[in-house]
Order: C-alpha cells, then structure tokens, then sequence
C-alpha cells in the first residue's frame, strides 16, 4: 500500500488531467464579458504555467543538445527509457502549485489589487528567500532523506538516474506540496508587507524555475574561473556538478541554491569545488572516442522533430505524424535551411554496449535532398568529412545509413574507401544483414517469390542467394542486360531460378512478394489474397489490402543489456534499430578488419546472420503478419 500523500490526485486520469486547467480557462472566457479583477488572475495563472511548463522544456532540449553539451555533461551515461517514464508526468508540480495559488486567492483576496511594479519587493523578496525558503527547504530536503520518508517519498526523485531539468519535477504529491510552500512564503510575504507587485511574482518563480533547471541539468555551464575571483559566489550559488554530487552520494549538498546552508549544516561535499573545476576544465577536450559510429541522416521536416532534444518523450515512442506538431513545421522548414547552408556532421544520441559506447551522428541533410543532382557533391564531402573525423578520432567502425550509402551516389561507400585507402576505421553499409533479415523471414517451404526494385544491391542479393536454395525468382526489371549481368553471377545450375519479368501481372499466383521498390495500391492487387509483402522500401508501402499481410522494415533489436537507450530510430519500436545498423554493431563486436562496402557479398550472409545472433541481437521477423522474436 502507498505511503500517504505519495500518489498525486489525478493520477488515474492520464492525459485529461490537463481537464484541471479548465475553470481557469472558464473564468477568463467569463472576463470578456464581466470585467472582475479576480478573473485577470487566472489568466495570471495560466500564463505563469505556460511559461514555467515551456522553461523547464527549452532547458531539457539544451540538456540533450549532445553536439553543444556532449564535453560538459556531469554523468556521462545516457537516459534510457525507464527514466523517462518514470518521469513521463513531470509537469504536475505545475498544475498543483496552480490549484494552491486559487485556493489562497480565495482566502486573501488583497493579492487581487497589486501593482505591476514595486522596486521595494526586489530586496525584499531576496531576503525573504534567503532568511526562509533556503533553511526552510533545507531542513525539509535533509528530513527526506531519513530512512522512512525517504524510501515512502524522496526515492522516486532519486531513482532518476541521469538528472534532467524535468527530473525537478519529478517527485511525490508531498514533497511538492511543501515545496510550494517554500516558493510561496517570500511571494505571499512581499504581498503581505506591502512590496508585492505582479511582475515579482512573475520574475521570482521563474527564477525559481530556471536555477532547479540549472541544477538538474547535468550540463555544467558556469566557469570555474567565475569562483576563483570571487570567491564567496561558491557559497550563494549551487551548480550542477554541486546537484549532482547530491544525486551520487546523497548523503551531502543538501541545499537549494545556496551551498552556504550546507556550511552551516555541516553536510557540504569537500569534492563540490574541485569536481566542479575538473569538469569545467574539461569541457573544452574531446570526451570518451566512441567505437562505433552510425551515420544517419534527416527523413523529412515532420521526423526532424523526432529527436531528444526537441522533445525527449515523442523521441522514446516510434515515429509517427503527431498532429499537434504540424504548427512546428514551418520552425524545421527554417532549420533545414540554415541546417543546408551551414552545418556539419553532429551527434544526436548515443548508448552503451558491452562497455562500447555507440554513438549516432546525423548528416545535416534531408532525404529529399539526395535526389537533387547539384546537391549529391555536396552530401559526398558532409560523409567523407564524417568518415575522416572518425578515422582521426580513432572510432573503429561507422556505417552508414539509407540514403548515405545510395548506389548512384557514392557506390555503397566505395568512393570513400577507394580515396582513402589507409583509412583506420572500417566503413560499413550493413547491407549483408539486411539481406539476412529479409531473407531469414521468407518461410522455408516458399517455392517462388516476386521481387521488385531486382536489380538493386539488395535485389541483386537476395535473388542471388535464394535461386541458390532452389527458389524460382521473378525479377521484375525492364532491363534485360542488367538481368542478365545478375543471372551471369549465380551458378550455372541456378540460371533457370531466376526469371526475368516486366509486368506485375505475371505475380499473380505467386503469394510471397519482396517488395524493394515502391508499388501503388493499383500495383498490389495483382497480389492474389493472403500474400504477404516483405519490403526493403522506404518509405513502407501503404497497406493497402485487407486480404493480404505486410512485414516490417528489416531490424534487429539490440542486446537486452543495452544501456542508455533512450530514443527511437525513426519508425521502429523501443530497442529496435534498422539491420544496416546492426550489421555496423555486429561488425564491430566482432572485430572485422574489412571494410563492408559496394555490392554485397553473397557468401556472408548466413555468416553475418549466425554472428548477430551469437551477440543476442533479435532479429524483428514477421511471419505472415504474426511478429516473432528469433532469439540465440
């Protein structure tokens, strides 16, 4: 059973406790028509909430802003998906702090006549914060940390691993209530003496806000030189490092903005300065070299949002067009233009891995850029400028993904190889498992197959290694010599496998089609009823068939003993990655000295699918719509 006042009161009502804001809503609609003074205060209310809601929210994008903050983070492991949500209702803190101030309007009214301004309150309400919030929230903070109250309460603040600026928040319906009593009393006691006015009201909570966000952010931003001249700053003002020394230890740095209290209290870490003067020097070198380095790139304007430093809850959930991000897109149609003009290669996130750190950079281009030939020379140079800052970092292995590995563009990475042929880190594109996945969902008793976009690099593959298992394949191509250039490669035995078609009605019998180049709906009703449609395409086919199944993208889903995973690539599901970038993280386990380049090597595939399963990576197989995990 729950401690009391553990649980917050609108727990059960999920989203809709946003419903809670409503009468403020109703009574500033009632304004326009009765001009009360009270009604102005809940638009006040209102105002002040979105304000707090949207600081707390632009702190946690620059805390995740990795390509900014990477050399300046306080723990350097990553958020994973338990962290976040655990902290998914972060914001109630607001709402309830929204309800205490109605609450107290309705009992001292005088908060209803304040000025604007009133220059007495700024001294007041600094003395006030730091003759009663400090020691009060001080004794409160120590007092949680007792065995009971600590285990029943603070826990669930502690068990954020990594702080965030919206782990500030996060915390039990107690802990809360109290602390809006230590943001309120200098608030109320300005009002009280006569010094109060809106704008302090305004100015302090905010402040408020932004020093817990500092605090949180696991960002170290202040120089230690600021200290070094002046000195007695270190007592007045707590930093990062200082908050997270708490969040380690605990047992210290019990403060909330001011260390002096900790002095007094005999509970302030002899590590806080020079932990803080370690970090700040550091900042300006190159952090841990990572092994492994997947290169990805922008799909579109709407998945550019998909990211963790643009909201870290929608990045921990699977792609998909939110509705309420459409107003956000003429902000990415911008970004994509400064993006173009100038940018370079920048990390987005990264996990961890058998002590391997993974990292996933982003070429700042959008996949429509691709296919504009005056871009393509362009896009090569962002690439090799990426590879050879890999080289020189000592990272072993980057593969590339999609768009960046595109045949017509750069030879699936054989231009970078061949201009650089001393190059350390081994270039991959991840391709050989693709295949494996693809081919490894095609059950074992399928005769015949119909394959589209055949005379790709993986067309080509997959048609090579299938007519080898004796399985007849209809390549769909207009070009006979490309054709035959691929019959040529398979064995003479297997030449009669692989039949050359131009026309989707020739499939109509067959019931398993691996669809590699986009088909319309038009197209996949020459598909007889109950055929299943594997794909390499992107984007997806629509499904369109209600009679038929559709397989998912080829993807593998990393170790269970991943850490700090905590967002989604593009589509796939939780701890799912695309098989180009397992094929890189395979390649890298094991060690291989070569470089995965050009055209797949039909001969190692089954050894890249035997080696990603000994590394108890799952592959997301579909079996006539019926998802199963193949395990090692």
């Amino acid at each position: 059973m729950a401690a009391p006042l553990s649980a917050w009161p609108w727990e059960m009502l999920g989203i809709f406790k946003y419903m809670l804001y409503g009468p403020f809503v109703a009574k500033v609609w009632d304004s326009r028509y009765q001009e009360a003074i009270n009604n102005s205060w809940c638009l006040h209310i209102l105002v002040i909430c979105m304000l707090r809601g949207l600081l707390y929210l632009f702190w946690n994008a620059y805390s995740n802003m990795l390509f900014l903050t990477r050399n300046r983070r306080i723990i350097k492991q990553g958020v994973d998906f338990k962290q976040i949500d655990r902290e998914w209702n972060w914001d109630n803190f607001i709402l309830l702090q929204a309800i205490v101030v109605a609450l107290v309007l309705q009992i001292l009214p005088v908060l209803e006549t304040l000025p604007i301004w009133n220059p007495k309150g700024i001294i007041a309400i600094i003395l006030l914060h730091t003759a009663v919030s400090e020691p009060l929230y001080y004794c409160i903070h120590k007092w949680f940390h007792g065995d009971y109250l600590f285990n029943h309460y603070h826990s669930l603040h502690h068990s954020s691993a990594v702080p965030q600026p919206i782990t500030a928040g996060h915390g039990t319906f107690l802990e809360n209530l109290l602390l809006s009593a230590v943001i309120g009393i200098p608030i109320l006691g300005c009002c009280m003496i006569g010094c109060g006015s809106i704008s302090l009201i305004y100015g302090y909570v905010l402040i408020f806000d932004f020093l817990r966000c500092l605090g949180h952010s696991n960002v170290e931003i202040i120089p230690h030189q600021l200290f070094e001249r002046i000195p007695f700053l270190r007592y007045i003002l707590s930093t990062p490092t200082y908050h997270s020394l708490h969040h380690k230890e605990m047992d210290t740095n019990y403060c909330l903005f001011m260390p002096l209290f900790d002095a007094l209290g005999n509970t302030l870490n002899i590590k806080s300065w020079e932990t803080h003067k370690k970090i700040s020097q550091d900042s300006g070198k190159n952090g841990r070299v990572p092994d492994f380095v997947f290169l990805a790139h922008v799909v579109d304007m709407s998945s550019a949002m998909h990211v963790p430093f643009v909201l870290r809850t929608i990045a921990s959930l699977p792609y998909t067009t939110r509705i309420y991000m459409l107003p956000f897109l003429p902000i990415s149609f911008v970004v994509m233009l400064v993006m173009w003009a100038k940018s370079k290669t920048f990390l987005i996130s990264f996990y961890n891995l058998r002590d391997r750190l993974h990292q996933t950079w982003s070429v700042p281009r959008f996949g429509f850029q691709y296919f504009l030939p005056f871009a393509a020379e362009g896009i090569n140079k962002q690439i090799e400028e990426a590879i050879l800052r890999a080289d020189r970092l000592g990272v072993k292995v980057i593969s590339l993904a999609a768009l960046n590995k595109n045949e017509a563009l750069n030879g699936g990475g054989m231009l970078f190889v061949n201009k650089h042929p001393n190059l350390k880190v081994r270039v991959v594109h991840g391709n050989t498992l693709t295949a494996a996945v693809i081919l490894n969902d095609i059950p074992e008793d399928v005769t015949e197959v119909f394959l589209t976009g055949a005379t790709s690099k993986l067309g080509r593959a997959i048609a090579l290694y299938l007519c080898r298992k004796g399985v007849r394949v209809l390549m769909l191509t207009l070009s006979t010599e490309r054709f035959r250039t691929i019959q040529k490669e398979a064995p003479v035995d297997c030449h009669k496998y692989l039949v050359q078609v131009t026309k989707y009605q020739a499939a109509q019998n067959c019931k398993t089609w691996i669809v590699g180049k986009w088909i319309t709906p038009r197209e996949q009703n020459f598909a007889p009823a109950g055929t299943h449609f594997h794909q390499f395409v992107v984007p997806p086919i629509l499904q369109f068939r209600r009679n038929c199944t559709y397989g998912d993208l080829a993807a593998m889903k990393l170790p269970e003993d991943v850490e700090g995973l905590g967002s989604c690539e593009y589509t796939m599901g939780r701890g799912v990655v695309h098989a180009c970038h397992a094929g890189g993280v395979v390649h890298s386990l094991e060690g291989w000295n070569h470089h995965e380049v050009g055209a797949i090597n039909v001969e190692r595939i089954d050894l890249v699918w035997k080696a990603a399963l000994k590394h108890d990576t799952k592959s997301n197989l579909d079996e006539f719509g019926k998802k199963e995990e193949f395990e090692a």
